[in-house]
């Protein structure tokens, strides 16, 4: 087998039995890095601290990454002004926080039979949250409700 040292020289390819006597005296682990090489390659290492050092990355990369939630904001085709302001300002604050918005209008009953209404009602609030978002998918009909999602501005994915 191939023998790297722990400082990253090549040693030479030598017996397993040897290798496992050079890391013995180093007080290191032999440590089978590509087993499906020919010859295999085996590194001399603190294997406790590699798995160490390695998880400490995972972590760091872990903790660095932003999910991005969808925040679902509801509305009803004849919603009024201000439940409509409240739902804007909302949307502003979930975008700034870096939030994926999906808008849907719901349409009761009879009022079904005017999807004209929700399309205005989400038309009006594109433009309410132009300087926080923007239209990621526009609005479309599924069902009894028109849906439509707006992403961040300054997205940085």
């Amino acid at each position: 087998m191939r023998v790297v040292g722990p400082d990253g020289e090549q040693l030479g390819i030598m017996s397993a039995a040897e290798a496992l006597n050079l890391a013995e005296e180093k007080d290191l682990d032999l440590v089978k890095i590509a087993p499906m090489a020919t010859p295999p390659v085996c590194k001399i290492m603190d294997y406790g601290k590699f798995c160490f050092e390695k998880a400490k990355r995972e972590k760091e990369a872990r903790k660095n990454q932003k999910v991005v939630e969808v925040k679902e904001i509801r509305m009803f085709s004849t919603i009024d002004t201000n439940d409509f302001n409240t739902k804007v300002n909302q949307a502003i604050k979930f975008l700034k926080s870096g939030d994926k918005i999906k808008v849907s209008v719901r349409f009761r009953k009879r009022a079904i039979a005017h999807p004209h209404l929700g399309e205005e009602l989400l038309e009006r609030f594109k433009e309410a949250c132009a300087e926080a978002g923007t239209v990621d998918k526009p609005a479309k009909m599924e069902g009894r409700s028109i849906v439509m999602f707006v992403v961040p501005k300054n997205n940085k994915n």
